[in-house]
């Protein structure tokens, strides 16, 4: 990198980001066109990028981009999902306009269409996926900057960054990167001082792992709150300044209660001296007598010889 000013140079930490997202593992297969950007083949047969080369285009796209006055006039596009969420990062902190998702024909030729826009320069996450912008640009003469496989066809593409495009953190640690090098160029932030910006915000995400995320959070929020919560001590003290409501009439206090003490309710009534029973009506008068009668009439069956 003898052509570029040594505040240029990657630094360690860098090497080391790029390295751990595996920016540097490409494909088996190679197009002819990328061969000039491969250090060697494992024996496995996965080829592996110069990372030498894939800083020095880095940072060449970075001043193409900075070189345009209006940052709108560059379209960033990704219809791959592992890139969408780097594409809208560098939407939001270098200002220019991002197309996530699917890319709808005609957005660069069909003037009739709302969406309609003439960018100055492209960025594309990946150029097979992206075809159809890369097409549309080249016939309006606009030029191209792709992350590019291994295996990636380069037709209609001025810049080709040699990286890996298939992973979520290869591709959103290169965004970071050109993020980064966009904001130093244009002054934003200092070389000498780190960029307080995360790169995990670049990375992809899956919803159902978010949701989960948040489940888990709460769920050790609620726990944290039960196992803080001071414990509530009852006394007779606490007790009898709670309003508990009217006592019943007769109610003994449950601070003064005797198991063997007899309540005032029950001891009005005399249940072991044999209370006097309850008075019954007296038999009308000419009743018949059916004791008397039924004694009269067993002796009289008693005393009948059998027929």
């Amino acid at each position: 990198m003898a052509q570029y000013p040594k505040a240029l140079h990657p630094s360690s930490e860098d090497i080391k980001m790029m390295l751990a997202c595996q920016v540097h593992v490409g494909t088996r297969n190679v197009d002819p066109e990328m061969e000039r950007y491969v250090w060697k083949r494992r024996s496995d047969g996965t080829y592996i990028f110069n990372l030498q080369k894939t800083w020095e285009k880095l940072m060449l796209a970075a001043r193409v981009i900075v070189a345009i006055e209006n940052s709108q006039d560059v379209a960033v596009i990704s219809a791959r999902q592992w890139g969408q969420r780097a594409v809208l990062k560098f939407q939001t902190f270098a200002g220019i306009r991002a197309i996530s998702g699917r890319f709808t024909p005609g957005t660069f030729t069909n003037q009739i269409q709302s969406n309609f826009i003439e960018p100055r320069l492209l960025v594309v996450s990946d150029p097979r996926t992206d075809s159809q912008a890369l097409v549309e640009a080249s016939y309006g003469s606009i030029p191209s900057i792709a992350f590019c496989h291994s295996d990636s066809p380069v037709k209609f593409v001025d810049i080709a960054i040699p990286c890996n495009n298939k992973a979520k953190h290869a591709i959103g640690l290169m965004y970071w990167l050109l993020t980064r090098e966009v904001l130093r160029l244009r002054g934003a932030i200092p070389r000498a001082q780190q960029w307080d910006v995360m790169v995990d915000l670049f990375f992809y995400r899956d919803p159902d792992e978010i949701e989960k995320e948040e489940e888990a959070a709460a769920a050790a929020a609620a726990e944290a709150a039960a196992a803080n919560a001071p414990a509530v001590a009852f006394d007779d003290a606490a007790a009898a300044n709670l309003d508990w409501g009217e006592q019943q009439a007769g109610a003994i206090p449950v601070a003064n209660w005797d198991p063997t003490s007899t309540p005032a309710s029950a001891a009005a009534l005399n249940w072991g001296d044999g209370a006097a029973a309850a008075p019954v009506a007296d038999a009308p008068q000419g009743a018949p007598e059916w004791d008397a009668s039924l004694s009269a009439a067993g002796a009289g069956w008693q005393g009948q010889p059998a027929q």
